[in-house]
């Protein structure tokens, strides 16, 4: 008993007073249908309450960190988590950085760089190579230069450069255009201004009647002061460059100035202080950096281009001339991390004997740090990548292998379905990992889906029978073995193959019309021409890395956005695309968050909460009061509550603490006012259906058709279990795509339309992937086109053509390895997802 967390009495969300023991040390997975309560039981109870203990033993106060109600756990261990919101969302933020692989580098550079005399240019090495004697160098990493020396060539004098000179985060290394940003932030004029139009007829987008008399005065009296005619009245396009530069930058801009050179700006809007258009938006976009809806808002003004005087690279001239090895650290940079480790090892041979007395250590904790990565199958990220680029699932395996080099024992790790966007191929390497981290003397308890990380476990406890409310038991616990002599556990039955998600009985065959696109560049695509069928259920696969996301979101969807929208934004790099005449549309449905802003939920963004809302307006009561669906919105003044403005939370401004959120103590967090809470729709008010699950929704408003419909797709997809008012930045990546693809099956389908998906399996178990195939498959039926990117071998065996990629990611990936039907993709030699169908087809 003392080698169990033992749990008593978890009643947590839709938890059944659920006890269980769990065993220490061994690699335990929870699973069951999404919605069944794993994530409950593993983060909300077990990583928090380990938390909890560990920091109460420490004397901290835990106010944030409550026990969960009426639940006992003895034998915790301090937790920590690793879940599927890891990524860091800083634009400085690279793998490189994150991963402290960059910051030995730049010791590497400070130390040994070589750069060219920036007056003779002839090569100069650091002095401390050969100014110090090899004893000391050994006796220290750490040496006290001087700010300069002189070259030894012509005697000029040379600074000394240190870390920071390599650091695009400090002004000393990072390129003064960009701030070390890579990317420079441009507006898009054609987009706040239409020139066919004068001020006065709305030409500038935002500028209502207020701001145009308002500006119109203040312009107009800028032309008095610096003696020429503002006219407002003719449209923009004839304005002179005087009056286009005042307009769009301002009196106290530079391209204004130039105009009158010596001569002072206005100081008051009285005499014409102008600020300009493009100068306004970007001073309230820099304003606004914790205001995430408002710069979202602010964001279609702009576009970002590449940096012109870096190019990209971040960094200052002179630190990015500096070589060690014959490479710059723009060129490591760029470099796969498998590319990487070849690279450190080439160097120990290629460095003399007194630049390995300072290399040898700073070698030594790269090729620790590299090698972690490669042992969780990141080799074929870059160093440069930036890290809001990355999936969930790369966030969180960096994550794992920086827990891999701490060296704790004696530690609970809570993982979230870290197979998620890892090839089949690749799992037993995640596998290894997991349990290397149980052999150091940890619990490792991970929330899966993947059978083959399930069977891998030391214990398994499969929580159901179903989710929701029909959820929160433990169906059996035990060894995987145990688990499959459990009929009644649904997971056993499709570990022991009892239970398989089907293939289709009959593949579709081709109708001739293809999709192509030639010559793909994007990234690491090596010109690849593919032609993709329409009218199919089309996979693309291959390892991580390989280009399929390239391929399919960086070329294809945005060429289609540019081709059939107008769209700005550039497509990824390529010849051309054939057959745009047999599409009408095409539909994106990615993994990212559908809303920055909390009060957005899913019942709103896929439109599910209209036709509930006019159920209500309907009401004898609501008809009686005069109210109308408005009065059923908490985004619109009327029936919400206008104390939190219907959010049921109010802000509380602390001093020196994070701000709190409390229950508005007017509408007790309901949002709605009383009157509003009076009308009821089939005995339930408007806030408690917000409470509902879409399964409870489903059953309420069956006689709703339009309700009816869209609460049947959310079921379909998986997702009956979610609460219809759960903010929509809490949901993860799998639950944000499945929401978007509810929203837009609720729209009238053209029959030509191409679905591009991004990995629509993430998060569900096998039986609910059934369910998802089965409204992919009526897509397909209806005329249209499904193209889904995916690892996942029971969706990729049931496609009608797929598309392989590879052979490796990185530079070594970006061909076209194969292209048919599964059974004929299965018989390619050299495709990684050929062996694995081949082996689940048998």
């Amino acid at each position: 008993m003392d080698q169990d967390i033992v749990i008593c009495g978890a009643r947590l969300h839709n938890l059944k007073n659920v006890s269980l023991s769990i065993p220490k040390n061994k690699l335990v997975v929870l699973t069951g249908l999404s919605g069944s309560g794993k994530s409950t039981l593993g983060f909300d109870i077990l990583n928090k309450e380990g938390q909890r203990q560990y920091l109460e033993s420490l004397g901290f106060v835990t106010d944030g960190l409550t026990k969960p109600q009426g639940t006992t756990i003895t034998g915790l261990s301090p937790s920590i988590s690793v879940d599927q919101h890891l990524t860091n969302r800083s634009p400085r933020s690279t793998v490189g950085t994150s991963t402290e692989i960059f910051t030995y580098l730049r010791v590497l550079y400070a130390r040994l760089g070589h750069r060219p005399c920036p007056t003779c240019g002839e090569d100069v090495i650091p002095p401390s190579i050969d100014s110090y004697s090899d004893e000391f160098l050994e006796e220290t990493d750490e040496i006290d230069f001087k700010d300069s020396f002189p070259c030894p060539h012509c005697g000029s004098c040379i600074s000394e450069m240190g870390m920071a000179n390599f650091s695009f985060n400090k002004p000393a290394g990072a390129c003064p255009t960009c701030t070390g940003l890579g990317m420079i932030r441009q507006v898009l004029i054609n987009r706040i201004i239409n020139e066919e139009l004068s001020i006065s007829q709305n030409g500038i987008s935002g500028w209502d009647t207020f701001h145009i008399n308002y500006y119109s005065d203040i312009l107009q009296n800028a032309g008095l002061f610096y003696g020429f005619d503002f006219d407002v009245s003719k449209p923009i396009k004839d304005y002179s460059p005087i009056q286009y530069d005042l307009l769009l930058y301002g009196t106290d801009s530079q391209p204004f100035q130039k105009h009158f050179p010596g001569k002072k700006p206005p100081k008051t809007n009285a005499q014409g202080s102008f600020e300009g258009v493009i100068t306004n938006l970007l001073r309230r976009y820099d304003e606004h950096a914790d205001n995430e809806a408002y710069r979202a808002k602010l964001e279609v003004y702009f576009s970002s281009q590449t940096c012109p005087d870096c190019l990209g690279t971040r960094l200052r001239p002179e630190s990015r001339v500096v070589t060690v090895g014959g490479e710059t650290i723009i060129a490591i940079s760029r470099l796969p991390l498998n590319e990487l480790d070849s690279w450190l090892k080439s160097l120990r041979q290629a460095l003399s004997e007194k630049e390995m007395i300072i290399a040898r250590s700073i070698l030594d904790d790269l090729d620790e740090r590299v090698d972690r990565l490669l042992e969780v199958g990141v080799g074929y990220l870059t160093m440069e990548r930036s890290s809001p680029t990355l999936s969930a699932g790369e966030a969180q395996r960096l994550r794992l292998a920086s827990l891999l080099g701490s060296g704790l024992t004696g530690v609970l790790y809570v993982l979230d379905e870290p197979t998620i966007g890892l090839h089949h191929r690749d799992t037993q390497k995640l596998i290894n990992v997991l349990r290397r981290l149980r052999d150091l003397g940890n619990t490792v308890l991970v929330v899966e889906h993947d059978l083959d990380l399930i069977r891998s476990a030391d214990y398994l406890v499969d929580i159901g029978p179903g989710a929701g409310k029909h959820g929160g038991e433990i169906v059996a616990a035990g060894t995987p073995q145990e688990v499959m002599q459990n009929k009644a556990s649904l997971t056993g039955l499709y570990l022991s193959g009892e239970k398989t998600v089907p293939m289709p009985e009959r593949r579709r065959t081709a109708n001739g019309i293809t999709l192509t696109i030639h010559g793909a560049r994007q990234f690491n695509l090596q010109n690849v021409t593919v032609n993709i069928p329409l009218g199919e259920l089309v996979a693309v696969t291959g390892v991580s890395g390989s280009g399929k996301s390239s391929l399919i979101f960086d070329v294809l969807d945005k060429a289609a956005r540019h081709h059939l929208n107008g769209a700005n934004e550039e497509p990824g790099k390529h010849d051309s695309i054939d057959g745009w005449e047999f599409i009408d549309k095409v539909i994106t449905i990615d993994q990212d968050h559908i809303d920055r802003i909390p009060r957005s939920n899913a019942a709103t963004y896929s439109d599910t909460f209209t036709p509930i809302r006019e159920a209500f307006a309907n009401t004898p009561d609501a008809r009686q009061a005069g109210f109308t669906a408005r009065h059923f919105s908490f985004n619109v003044p009327g029936g919400r509550c206008e104390r939190c403005e219907g959010s049921g939370l109010l802000t509380v401004k602390m001093h020196f603490l994070p701000d709190v959120e409390v229950r508005c103590p007017v509408c007790r967090g309901k949002r709605f006012t009383r009157e509003t809470l009076a009308v009821k729709y089939n005995g339930f008010d408007i806030s408690q259906v917000l409470e509902m699950t879409v399964e409870e929704a489903l059953d309420i408003f069956k006689d709703i058709p339009a309700a009816k419909a869209r609460l049947s797709v959310m079921s379909d997809v998986g997702l009956g279990y979610l609460q219809l008012g759960q903010p929509a930045t809490t949901l993860s990546g799998g639950e944000a795509q499945r929401v978007k693809l509810t929203k837009e099956l609720g729209r009238k389908a053209t029959g030509r339309t191409l679905y591009l998906l991004d990995e629509p399996t993430t998060g569900l178990h096998p039986d609910d992937t059934v369910r998802l195939l089965g409204v992919l498959q009526r897509l397909v039926d209806a005329g249209n086109s499904v193209l889904v990117v995916e690892h996942n071998l029971d969706l990729v065996k049931a496609a009608d053509w797929v598309i392989d990629l590879g052979p490796e990611g990185g530079s070594a990936g970006g061909k076209l390895i194969a292209e048919g039907t599964p059974e004929q993709v299965a018989m390619v030699k050299g495709s990684f997802t050929g062996e694995c169908l081949r082996e689940m087809m048998g």
